[in-house]
């Protein structure tokens, strides 16, 4: 991994469940295994329905279970972002075809534009390819997601540190 901080930038639908989540279980990871220095990570949402709120008190609640703070305020993600971060990372696919869209053309080698990847894509267990969103269902919904995302945010960590 270069010496240059590495910016990551989770994105989900409306940012108060799933990418707030994530930008804490990853930053969490990373300072964990002492790279914290390393990264910087933010979340934002492809739409703008919940910009200024804090996350979802079940997001804060199953993090708070599991040691992670969460500091997030939803915010919907700009054309800007591709510039400021190096990696967007999209909660599902419906989150990926929004931020291709708004991004517009794909980069080219060399490119300061920020690379689209999927959260799953550095899952260890298979399945499906999107994470799901919790939203409209209980605590166990977000528990789940919270496992999603831990492994994923240490496949990405393995991936980063490389």
């Amino acid at each position: 991994m270069s010496s240059h901080t590495v910016s990551v930038l989770f994105v989900c639908l409306g940012n108060i469940c799933r990418s707030p989540l994530a930008e804490g279980v990853f930053m969490a990871a990373a300072e964990s295994r002492g790279l914290g220095s390393r990264f910087n990570a933010d979340s934002a949402g492809t739409a703008a329905y919940h910009s200024g709120e804090p996350p979802d008190p079940r997001t804060t609640a199953v993090a708070a279970h599991h040691g992670v703070h969460l500091t997030s305020v939803a915010r919907q993600v700009t054309r800007r972002d591709f510039e400021r971060f190096d990696l967007v990372v999209a909660m599902d696919r419906s989150n990926r075809r929004s931020l291709e869209r708004l991004r517009g053309h794909r980069p080219g080698p060399g490119s300061d534009a920020a690379r689209i990847v999927m959260m799953r894509d550095f899952d260890p267990d298979l399945g499906s390819p999107d994470v799901p969103d919790p939203y409209y269902g209980g605590a166990e919904g977000f528990e789940r997601v919270y496992r999603i995302l831990e492994r994923c945010c240490g496949g990405l960590l393995d991936d980063l540190a490389d």
